[in-house]
């Protein structure tokens, strides 16, 4: 009925979204924008393996949410749909950050079943899985994805170390490593121990911010999949994409869409508007956050609530705050503030110090709330 109040209401069992899966972080797109060069650098370097040779090794580097996990995903999944004889696993570094723990999950993709618990050494877990590439005839191509957090923990060097010689030890095993790293201050060959560099010659992949037209066009994209028609207009869609520049995140724009469309729905309109996209950006602004807090320790996230209760305070001052909570010596809260450093969480400032020569104040690189809201 034209004129009808509630022309624009969502009934209660009505959606703006088609698909509301299109918008989680996890989600791989059918169509791929924007990376051609990189997928082709990335398809070459793979191209070795399809011959039954060991593949070239390869060093992803790019800010976060510029599609590395993406490109990597998309091209492992093209290549099980054409061989099985070649193996591909991806580890994500960020809940994987130690040696044995990447090769309990290389053991898992090798026998589709999780190695025991406890019992097992790292040499046996690692013979085992060469041992069955060699008797299968496959090769292995693994993705160390997230792998600045295995130098965080300083175990880069000897998991790749293992990695790359693994057919010395066990003639007929091949295996190419793929490295992502999404720390644009790490440089990842020269922070690896020399014998490790003797031996790492990967070809250099780089995945550069998207320009605005970029994520717009890869955004409509999701609109397109995700929401019903005419759930949002062009120009909130290019609103959505300027806030999207601003972050350097294609994450945030993805998140922001759902959560715009989630906000809306709320009440109960049909379509999503600037305002909408305004409330839910106040979350969606800190995905990158959110990720990083997610794959700390609980050892971790308490320094990082410490830091919070003591911002501005000198390391030594926080460390007495902190062992007072967890028990733990210098020499290991010192590891955690270096990581909590390099991952951008904190600042971590060396000052003169009257008396007492050069200390470092410690404070939050994000908003204390934000932070506290996202550690409960």
């Amino acid at each position: 009925m034209d004129g009808d109040p509630d022309e624009g209401m969502l009934s209660w069992d009505e959606s703006v979204f088609r698909n509301e899966h299109v918008f989680e972080i996890d989600y791989v797109p059918e169509t791929f924008k924007h990376r051609e060069s990189q997928t082709q650098s990335l398809t070459y370097a793979l191209r070795p393996a399809v011959r039954g040779s060991r593949p070239l090794n390869v060093m992803v580097r790019g800010p976060p949410g510029t599609g590395k996990t993406t490109a990597i995903q998309k091209l492992f999944d093209e290549v099980g749909a054409q061989t099985g004889d070649i193996r591909t696993i991806r580890v994500n570094c960020q809940v994987n950050s130690t040696r044995y723990s990447v090769f309990s999950r290389l053991f898992e993709g090798t026998f589709d079943y999780e190695p025991p618990s406890s019992g097992i050494s790292f040499k046996k877990l690692f013979g085992q899985i060469a041992e069955k590439l060699v008797e299968q005839d496959r090769v292995l191509v693994v993705a160390l994805d997230d792998v600045n957090y295995l130098f965080y923990e300083n175990e880069a060097s000897d998991t790749l170390y293992s990695l790359l010689r693994a057919h010395e030890e066990y003639p007929g095993a091949k295996i190419g490593v793929v490295v992502v790293s999404s720390d644009p201050t790490l440089e990842v060959i020269d922070e690896l121990d020399s014998r490790v560099q003797s031996v790492f010659r990967p070809e250099d992949v780089y995945f550069p911010v998207y320009d605005q037209p970029e994520i717009v066009d890869i955004l409509d994209e999701r609109v397109r999949r995700g929401f019903n028609d005419g759930v949002i207009s062009r120009e909130t869609l290019e609103y959505v994409a300027e806030l999207t520049a601003e972050s350097g995140d294609l994450r945030v724009g993805i998140d922001l869409l759902r959560r715009a469309g989630l906000t809306a729905e709320m009440r109960a309109s049909r379509v999503v508007e600037r305002e909408d996209v305004e409330n839910a950006y106040e979350k969606s602004k800190y995905v990158s956050l959110s990720q990083s807090l997610s794959g700390l320790s609980d050892t971790e996230r308490a320094l990082i609530e410490v830091i919070a209760t003591n911002d501005g305070e000198q390391a030594g001052a926080v460390y007495d705050a902190f062992r007072e909570e967890t028990d733990l010596g210098y020499t290991r809260y010192s590891e955690i503030v270096n990581k909590l450093d390099q991952l951008g969480l904190i600042e971590a400032d060396y000052a003169e110090i009257d008396g007492r020569g050069r200390s470092r104040s410690l404070t939050l690189a994000y908003e204390k709330e934000a932070v506290l809201d996202r550690l409960e």
